[in-house]
């Protein structure tokens, strides 16, 4: 049975060479230390305590130059003698391929994996979504248990402050908005003094340091429910609505949001959002573009969260069919060369996440991943 031996780099220990049981053999001797050191300890896998006993003597207190000297003549113990492992009976003897690469090498063993890993999760990869509205208690969202919907000056705060202590420090803002306040061309969206803008200024002035997203997109302010303008015959304008996207952005910005994200699905809206913004000094906000959208009845539960759903109709003419992932690659090159710097890919599924630190715990349904 493996056991462990402890030593201190106050008194250093030789270990005596040995090939059992394929252990690697360690040098002939030790340099004497400086005092003052902390302890440490050094696992030493043997197959027994009288082993363990056995492989420890003392030091011979030679100095480095005869240490070297040994190394030199080549006084210092044999390696242990290789033994390939066997293949089971039966195993063709063949000849290997000629290959110069082999992609394997670098799954051979976990620490290898670990090494060369492209990807990791962690909570500052997350972005919590919070549901914002005009009230000061929090409503429960009934289409997602254990989710609210914040009172902007109060239980927006404690669930910052909850997400910060776990290591989430990206959040994204959707708005209910009173019914009082929307229009058929969704004029609330670019009021500096709105909802939005309102609760940036507070995050941003109690967090400085957080990542505040937004979204970019009418049908919260619409008295439609649609993303755009409707015209009198059910057509979504395209680029009428545009143009209210981009004073959407310039006011989000203006208010102080990092990364401004339109979710509309208009053809032609990163390009105008980045010029808009640039054109108002907005250079360092990044867009965050939803390239992407399917056309779903899974939004169901986050459109009851907004209070949003369309008032006749569907979204089937700007948001995409799901059947056509050629046409998603088109909208992702699309998107990126108008200039957009994150590409968001919308699942049709909703997670429910939970994260715990401590005594601290923040729950979310995650409902769409970055790519």
């Amino acid at each position: 049975m493996a056991s462990t031996v402890p030593f201190s780099p106050a008194k250093v220990q030789m270990l005596k060479a040995t090939n059992c049981h394929g252990h690697a053999a360690f040098g002939s001797c030790f340099a004497v230390p400086r005092t003052g050191l902390k302890q440490r300890s050094l696992a030493v896998r043997v197959s027994s305590e009288q082993e363990a006993a056995a492989a420890v003597r003392a030091p011979s207190g030679r100095s480095i130059e005869e240490c070297e000297a040994d190394a030199v003549a080549g006084r210092f113990p044999a390696p242990a003698a290789f033994v390939r492992p066997k293949a089971p009976d039966g195993t063709p003897e063949i000849r290997p391929l000629d290959m110069a690469k082999r992609p394997r090498r670098n799954r051979r063993s976990p620490a290898l994996r670990a090494a060369f890993q492209e990807t990791t999760i962690s909570p500052a990869n997350l972005v919590l979504p919070l549901f914002i509205h005009e009230g000061e208690e929090d409503a429960p969202i009934g289409a997602m248990p254990g989710c609210f919907r914040l009172g902007w000056q109060h239980g927006l705060l404690d669930e910052v402050y909850k997400a910060r202590d776990v290591g989430v420090n990206s959040f994204v803002l959707f708005p209910k908005v009173p019914d009082a306040l929307k229009s058929p061309t969704g004029v609330e969206a670019y009021n500096d003094n709105g909802l939005v803008p309102r609760t940036i200024r507070l995050l941003k002035d109690k967090f400085p340091d957080i990542i505040v997203y937004t979204d970019v997109a009418l049908d919260p302010y619409s008295s439609d429910g649609h993303d755009g303008i409707v015209r009198e015959d059910g057509v979504i304008l395209n680029d009428e609505t545009v143009y209210q996207l981009c004073k959407q952005a310039v006011s989000q910005a203006r208010a102080g949001a990092d990364v401004v994200s339109p979710s509309d699905m208009m053809d032609g809206r990163v390009g105008a959002i980045r010029s808009a913004l640039d054109a108002e000094g907005f250079n360092d906000v990044s867009i965050m573009s939803y390239t992407a959208k399917y056309a779903s009845s899974f939004y169901g539960p986050f459109r009851e969260a907004l209070d949003s759903n369309p008032r006749f109709g569907d979204k089937k003419t700007y948001q995409m069919n799901p059947a056509n992932y050629r046409e998603a690659l088109l909208e992702t090159a699309a998107d990126e060369a108008e200039g957009a710097d994150i590409l968001l890919v919308i699942l049709l599924l909703i997670i429910r996440c939970c994260i715990t630190k401590g005594n601290s715990c923040v729950c979310c349904s995650i409902i769409m991943v970055t790519l």
